[in-house]
């Protein structure tokens, strides 16, 4: 790829042609990263051979020591720059998203921890210039309001509506786990509790053109109506006499998967019957893109094992009383938990861990497949 680039530079010096720009542009993500790596595995040797060299003087030396441990940085960050740059981007990973959030196990305490997880998206979001709609939150006396009254947490969704947000939150999905005190325990007991954060790419309603194309049935994101169940009901939870009146709840279910999704955050039944499409088309799109992924990982563990990022698995720890928050898939600990919930740089700094942690999983999945090809 290196060697291809080059030729097309030299070529489009002498003379321009837009398919070979364009063809040069997509060769740079891996040209450019390997260039900084030669370069820094260079100034690194030359380095290397001067303090081996009996004859350099100690002035020289101790300039080569000191620079030292900045060239080798040099060359790891240079290495991790390659690999990502030679592992494919995720298909979905320029779209906006959606981050669902619920409690698990832990009754009222995972409720609270639940509704602190939105609350550090929405600060992380706020922070980063992501622009946010809280598209769904419903509590236990179903309410459809966050500030409208005390109830537990029952289920929140957050869609972050930036492009390319789903390439940067998807390494969230998983298992949360919270060890505290809670409020209510007398005995200053720390109790453990999950909450569960599903990550979604949405979809734009009127689809688009290839891959995105609702119409199309080889399209993870088409759905056939025939296949699809609405109910539509009046909403529950306090609201007025308009939600008493009329029938503006809708309830979509999915036959063929048993998925469904309720919504009833606006008045407007017309309005509610579409985010629930939108859930429901992202939801689909997810089991259809996890299916071929799990069939891949059964394909490669037959060669090599390699670790799948399942939903199903606890991912991070929220430890208050040391204030410490662990990733268990890089194995990154910061303890400024504070700022890792209010959406600060501690969590940007966890989120990067995981991101590069993926890289290292997809990197083993590549090579699992040469092998099997060699195989084959």
């Amino acid at each position: 790829m290196s060697e291809e680039h080059g030729k097309l530079s030299k070529q489009i010096s002498e003379a321009y042609d837009n398919a070979k720009a364009k063809k040069l542009g997509e060769l740079s993500s891996v040209a450019t990263p390997l260039k900084r790596l030669d370069d820094a595995n260079e100034a690194l040797t030359e380095l290397q051979s001067l303090l081996r060299d009996p004859s350099t003087d100690s002035e020289l030396r101790a300039l080569a020591s000191d620079d030292l441990e900045q060239v080798a940085e040099d060359v790891r960050e240079a290495t991790k720059w390659l690999n990502s740059s030679l592992v494919p981007t995720h298909p979905f990973a320029h779209l906006p998203c959606l981050i669902e959030i619920r409690p698990g196990a832990g009754g009222g305490e995972a409720a609270l921890f639940a509704a602190d997880l939105l609350r550090m998206y929405q600060a992380y979001c706020s922070n980063r210039g992501l622009k946010t709609t809280l598209m769904k939150y419903e509590d236990a006396a179903g309410m459809s309001d966050p500030n409208g009254s005390d109830a537990p947490l029952t289920e929140a969704i957050l869609e972050v509506e930036t492009e390319g947000a789903y390439g940067a939150l998807r390494s969230e999905a998983g298992v949360h786990r919270v060890q505290r005190v809670p409020a209510t325990e007398s005995k200053g007991r720390t109790h453990t509790s999950a909450a569960s954060v599903l990550v979604l790419p949405s979809f734009p309603n009127n689809g688009g053109g290839g891959e995105e194309n609702f119409d199309d049935p080889s399209s993870d994101f088409y759905i056939d109506p025939k296949e699809v169940r609405l109910d539509v009901m009046r909403a529950s939870g306090a609201g007025g006499q308009h939600v008493n009146k009329t029938e503006s709840a809708v309830r979509l279910t999915h036959i063929p998967t048993n998925t469904v999704v309720s919504m009833q955050e606006t008045r407007s039944q017309v309005r509610n019957r579409e985010k629930a499409w939108q859930i429901l088309r992202s939801r689909i799109a997810q089991l259809r893109r996890e299916a071929r992924e799990e069939e891949m990982v059964k394909l490669r563990r037959s060669v090599v094992g390699v670790a799948k990022t399942g939903r199903e698995n606890k991912i991070r720890t929220y430890n208050w009383g040391q204030q410490r928050v662990t990733d268990h898939r890089s194995g990154m600990s910061v303890h400024d938990l504070d700022d890792v919930i209010e959406g600060g740089d501690s969590l940007e700094k966890v989120m990067q861990s995981v991101r590069g942690w993926m890289v290292d999983q997809e990197l083993e999945a590549i090579a699992a497949e040469a092998v099997l090809e060699e195989k084959k």
